[in-house]
This record gives C-alpha cells, structure tokens and sequence, in this order.
C-alpha cells in the first residue's frame, strides 16, 4: 500500500488526463460540500431554535380564557369570566401531578408612547408581572442582584428586574442601576434585579421589566383576576391528563358547562416540543439524504472513469501479468488509484465545507432570525471520510475485477 513505486505510479497516471481526474473529482467534491454544508448549517437553524426556546419547560401547557359556548345552572351562553388567584392555591392542593402554575400578566401604556422614566432618559418597554414559579416555567439568567421573591408577591412591594435594553437605554454606561428607582406609568419601582431572558416566547425579550404580579394586579385595579396561566407537569406525569384535571377543576369553580369544551383555551407546550424535535430528526435525515444521493453520483463517476482507465491500460495490465505480477498487486493498484482520487477529493470538499459554514456563522452573528453558531460535528466529518474511504474501494474494485478477467495473451494484443 506504501510502496513509492506503486504510488508515483498512481499520481503519474492521474496526471495524463489533468482534465478528466479534475471532472471526476469534483463530481466527490461537491458530494461532500453538499453534504457538511448542509449539516452544518442544520445544526445552526437547530441552535436558534433551541436559543428561542432557551430553557422553557418542556412539559408545560398555557391556558386562557374563551367564552362559553354552553348554558350551564342558569347562566347563559357567551359568558365571558376570568382566572382568580384563588385558582392557583387550588390547583396546587387538588392536582397532584402539577409542579408549579404562574399567571402571565402584562401591563399596558395608556396609549402613551413612553412608559418608563429616569430623570431626563425615557423608553418604552414591556411591562409583565412574574413571581419565583413563573420564572421556573420560562426562566431568566439574573445578572446582577436578585428576582422577584415570595415576600415581594405577599407584601405587593413596588420592586421590578430590568433586561438589558432597558439597562442600556436608562442608565450610563459606568451607572449601577440597582437600589435606583424608574417612574413607570406614573409609579416609582426600585430595582432589584437585572435580568436576561433565556427565551423568546411570550413576550420574554431583552426589553422586559418584571415587577410582582400581585403588584401589578393593585397598581392596574385588576383585583385578583388574570386571563393566562402556565402550568408544569412533575417528572413522569403526563401533560395531557394535567390538562384535562386542570379544566375539570376550573370548570367546577366557575360554574361551566363540564361539557364545554371551548371555554378554556389551551396549548400544550410538550407536543410543541416533540414535533419540533421531530423536526429536527427528519431535517437532518433529508439532509444526509440529499448529501450522500449528490455524493454516490460522484463516486459512481469515478467507478465509471476507472473502467474507461483499465480499458485505456489494458496492454500495460498485460505486460505485468506476462512479467509474473499477482492479481493482488493489479487489484491493489486499481482499488488504491480509485480510493486515492476519492479521498483526496473528498478531503477538499470536506474543508470547503467546513470554511464555508463558518464564514456564514460570522456573516449571521447573533442577530440572526434563521441560523446561529452553525458548525460541523467532528464526527460527521469522520464518518464522511471513512464513507468516501469504504465508497472509493467499492469504486475501483469492480474495475480491478474486470482487469483480472483479461488474459494475459489477449492484453498484449490488444491496440
């Protein structure tokens, strides 16, 4: 396999037909390009995916509320009601199979177009109410100080966590926003946090400010009532069944129609999660598809080439035949010409590949909507030099068969 010989042999053959090994070469070079580009960049569209989602519970489920659509105990049709805080305690005691349950409360502006206010600086951001268990739900990361605690819901304290473009548009750069108070709506919250969402649903951006929700409740007369609630299953429990215990109880407590379906709006956040992981799996089978159909292609140009080269060197064959050469040196040297050109043009594809993955990661940047950090698998790469290396033996070895099946006398006279 290492003999100097053998190979200056090889490379001099390639080199008599410059235009030929080229076309057949990049027929396996583009194979693999295709094939780690689009890996590599599946990984970067799964990679946003995941950052979007960031660490959101999996086995959650969002509720909200609907008018109902069935008379029920003399109330009527159409009626429209709304959560109550007293919802949470009872579901905690009476669901066994739930983990945590949080309202989502927003605030709105009035119409203003600014909400917040320090001094001279002003900005418009998103305001939400949260507490300890909304935050295990759809989690942040706090940078600095501290989040919203059970005391601060108890006693409705006027405290908010800010995300980083509201600590960018507020304050100085060298300015320590904790302990210092913002003017939102009219009210002066100090802040005890600063906060940066993990995910993108529901509102979670870097423009959030938090406050207690039960301080939001108050400060917009809402009482104790809230339209949207998230709710997390235990470990080993199962999402859908919490779904049906949860609209069982709450039908009972507001007086609905065990039957009306309709009333309570749900979406489960599980069945999200698996579908999307689906997705992921069956991208990246297509992808693997396409990448090895282009990259077959290739090689099956290259068995055909080695045919037309053992036809070109049929006399030379017999000559070495004639000279007492074994079959396994002729096998040997037509399977190692073949793996030779497919290896070498795979292993150009492959950096290829992998250049252009990364310079699209650079041209992408954070702030990309599709893609972000794409970057090839070690092992793909691996696993794609061992196929071409397995796919390349295949290629010549039916040529070298046909070249052991011509007699030595019918070589030599051959024109």
């Amino acid at each position: 396999m290492f003999d100097l010989d053998k190979w200056q042999e090889i490379t001099s053959a390639l080199k008599k037909n410059k235009l030929r090994t080229a076309l057949t070469g990049s027929g396996v070079m583009f194979g693999i390009l295709i094939l780690v580009t689009l890996l590599g960049l599946g990984m970067g569209f799964q990679n946003k995916m995941k950052s979007n989602l960031g660490n959101l519970a999996t086995n959650s489920t969002i509720f909200w509320t609907e008018r109902t659509t069935k008379p029920y105990k003399g109330l009527p049709r159409h009626r429209s009601f709304q959560f109550e805080n007293s919802d949470l305690i009872a579901m905690k005691q009476s669901i066994s199979g739930i983990e945590n349950v949080a309202p989502e409360i927003n605030a709105w502006s009035n119409g203003d177009p600014y909400n917040t206010f320090n001094k001279e600086k002003k900005g418009n951001f998103r305001i939400k109410g949260s507490s300890p268990e909304m935050n295990k739900v759809i989690p942040v990361e706090v940078l600095s100080g501290r989040f919203i605690n059970e005391n601060d819901l108890k006693e409705m304290r006027k405290v908010i966590t800010i995300g980083p473009r509201a600590v960018e548009l507020m304050f100085e750069d060298d300015e320590e926003p904790l302990g210092q108070y913002l003017k939102i709506n009219g009210i002066f919250f100090q802040i005890i946090g600063t906060v940066k969402p993990l995910s993108r649903i529901m509102g979670m951006n870097d423009d959030i400010v938090q406050m207690p929700n039960t301080t939001l409740q108050k400060i917009y007369n809402r009482g104790e009532k809230f339209n949207v609630f998230m709710a997390t299953a235990k470990v080993g429990e199962s999402v859908d069944e919490l779904e049906d215990e949860i609209i069982s109880l709450l039908a009972r407590r507001h007086k609905i129609n065990p039957e009306d379906k309709e009333a309570f709006g749900h979406f489960n956040l599980a069945k999200l999660f698996n579908k999307l992981f689906g997705l992921f799996n069956s991208i990246g089978f297509l992808f693997w598809v396409i990448g090895f159909g282009v990259l077959i292609t290739g090689i099956i140009g290259v068995s055909n080439i080695m045919h037309v080269v053992v036809k070109e060197r049929t006399r030379e064959i017999g000559v070495k035949r004639a000279l007492g050469a074994s079959p396994l040196s002729i096998i040997s040297q037509i399977v190692t010409e073949a793996v030779f050109l497919t290896t070498f043009s795979g292993f150009w594809g492959l950096v290829i590949g992998v250049l252009i993955v990364e310079g699209a990661g650079k041209m992408a940047g954070d702030s990309n909507q599709m893609i972000l950090n794409p970057y090839v698998d070690i092992k793909v790469a691996f696993i794609a030099l061992g196929v071409l290396v397995v796919f390349g033996c295949f290629a010549g070895l039916l040529p070298a068969q046909k070249a052991m099946r011509i007699k030595p006398v019918d070589a030599l006279r051959y024109e």
